[in-house]
């Protein structure tokens, strides 16, 4: 049993809520932990309303979950425009008892039950995606980008840079880039924003890396379902 219980606290199953024409709609802020609290936030200062879920604050809730609002005709909205997203989970090693959306790959820098939320809001004008990180190793400056395929026990199956246009370089304006040193709490975060809208099926998911820049190992990822328009 206490076997059991700890793996529990170290994974969660992926809730989903997606909303249509037909679903209840659900702003960024209706998931566990109730209210709409996000805001935004530079990389490397305080989010001040991003809070990680409740389960990371020790208060119990879900360890894993995603709240989406769509305000167009389908899950993604119309032409990927009015999409709000949060998903967040803790980090848990590939082939745990419980699956994660967060697979944790260097225990020493992102130990198992370490926790992340991803925000994303897309509008005519353009995308901002958020992330906040805790329990991870203080002090430390990680590399973050978003990327094209779902994490997968094998660090490289999440794929290349999600990438606007395709290029051959690695370039913050071309690319989510979402690097972030954390503090004495082992806590960072970062925000990204372009005037450009992310393609649907693109971008599925976000990587922890050991450096920061545009390459380094991949120490942990999280799967999150990024809204966007057309097609990959």
């Amino acid at each position: 049993m206490a076997a059991a219980a700890g793996a529990l606290a170290g994974a969660a199953a992926l809730v989903t809520l997606a909303v249509g024409a037909v679903g209840a709609a659900y702003g960024a802020g209706d998931g566990p932990g109730g209210g709409d609290r996000s805001g935004g936030a530079a990389a490397g200062a305080s989010s001040g309303g991003v809070l990680p879920p409740a389960g990371a604050r020790g208060d119990g809730g879900l360890l894993s979950g995603l709240t989406r609002r769509s305000d167009g005709a389908g899950p993604s909205g119309a032409d990927g425009e009015g999409v709000a997203l949060r998903a967040y989970g803790r980090f848990a090693p590939p082939g745990s008892f419980v699956p994660s959306t967060a697979l944790t790959y260097d225990r020493m820098l992102v130990p198992a039950g370490a926790w992340i939320v991803v925000e994303q809001s897309t509008e005519r004008s353009g995308t901002v995606v958020r992330a906040r990180v805790g329990g991870v190793k203080a002090g430390h400056a990680f590399g973050a980008h978003v990327h094209t395929a779902p994490c997968d026990a094998d660090p490289a199956g999440a794929g290349p840079h999600y990438q606007h246009r395709p290029a051959p370089g690695a370039e913050p304006a071309n690319e989510l880039w979402l690097d972030f040193t954390t503090d004495a709490a082992g806590e960072g975060n970062a925000e990204t924003r372009h005037d450009w809208r992310l393609r649907r099926g693109g971008a599925q998911s976000v990587v922890l890396h050991a450096q920061q820049g545009g390459a380094g190992t991949r120490v942990a990822c999280f799967t999150v379902p990024f809204g966007g328009y057309g097609t990959p």
